[in-house]
């Protein structure tokens, strides 16, 4: 871009790296391939999974058929699961999660969630906002029985305000006219105002239901926008730094990709231990916002 630096960037949005899909890449091959991970991380092989739920803030490749088909295909299986998509915009992996761990305490798992975002293809340079922040990434978990006193979901909430839900839009051509892409439509302080509104709600109401706070929690990934709103995010609820996974810097805004990436990144760390828990959080166009807290096994 010509009128911006390297320099420029990094100071004003906290990203030092992203990363774009090839062209031969999708969403659902993306997906894929995150799932694949996910299932030697936890022993299984794809024929183990009952339900693959794929979320995408920009709708996956397919209007129709759902994606997820298109992921269940890759993974090669065949009748022994079923699979839908799932839009919450940036929330979109914590809803699937919660949905998941609905499933399971219902019989009905294992559960592949995945989000996988390829925002390059709905960014222009000619719209500096959007282009400099969105990079592209895909995450997945598989949710599973666990042993009483183990692993758990101890809490969750989540929430929407409609008549916020033009802070960030992506239309369809054959309404707007235009190439499908992402346009934000309220200053950054704007943005940033309705985002601490939702991720205080959600994280109030998960404290209600724990007894716990901020400081009570051993370890808080975020949804991370870009760098200086995570930095707002962190002083405004004066969170401990130190319990916060910041991914942003080295893959820009990955959308709901953001919460499943930040969640691999710790569990790899090696500094999680059994018993810590783990507060996911985030907030998204809608707005939708939502958070769950995960016990560690």
């Amino acid at each position: 871009m010509p009128d911006r630096t390297v320099a420029d960037v990094e100071v004003r949005t906290g990203i030092q790296a992203r990363w774009f899909a090839g062209p031969e890449d999708s969403t659902a091959s993306q997906a894929a391939e995150a799932i694949r991970k996910a299932l030697v991380a936890a022993n299984l092989p794809a024929s183990a999974l009952r339900r693959v739920i794929f979320a995408c803030s920009t709708g996956g490749d397919y209007l129709l058929p759902a994606t997820a088909n298109a992921v269940l295909d890759l993974l090669g299986i065949e009748g022994s699961a079923d699979c839908f998509d799932l839009n919450n915009a940036c929330v979109g992996f914590l809803s699937g999660l919660d949905v998941a761990a609905r499933c399971v305490a219902t019989g009905l798992g294992p559960v592949a969630v995945v989000a996988s975002e390829m925002p390059s293809r709905h960014i222009r340079a000619d719209d500096p906002r959007p282009y400099v922040v969105f990079g592209d990434a895909a995450g997945a978990a598989i949710v599973a029985a666990a042993e009483p006193g183990g692993a758990a979901v101890l809490a969750s909430a989540f929430g929407n305000r409609g008549s916020l839900r033009d802070t960030v839009t992506m239309g369809h051509a054959s309404l707007t006219g235009q190439r499908e892409t992402i346009l934000f439509n309220k200053s950054n302080q704007g943005i940033t105002d309705v985002a601490m509104l939702g991720l205080g709600q959600v994280a109030g109401e998960i404290f209600a239901q724990t007894g716990l706070d901020w400081h009570g929690v051993d370890w808080i990934v975020p949804h991370q926008p870009n760098g200086a709103m995570l930095g707002q995010i962190a002083d405004h609820f004066g969170l401990d730094r130190a319990k916060l996974i910041p991914v942003v810097h080295e893959t820009g805004n990955i959308g709901a990709a953001s919460t499943a990436v930040g969640l691999d990144t710790l569990l790899r760390s090696g500094r999680v231990r059994s018993g810590q828990t783990i507060l996911l959080i985030g907030v998204g166009s809608g707005l939708s916002y939502g958070a769950l807290l995960y016990r560690v096994g």
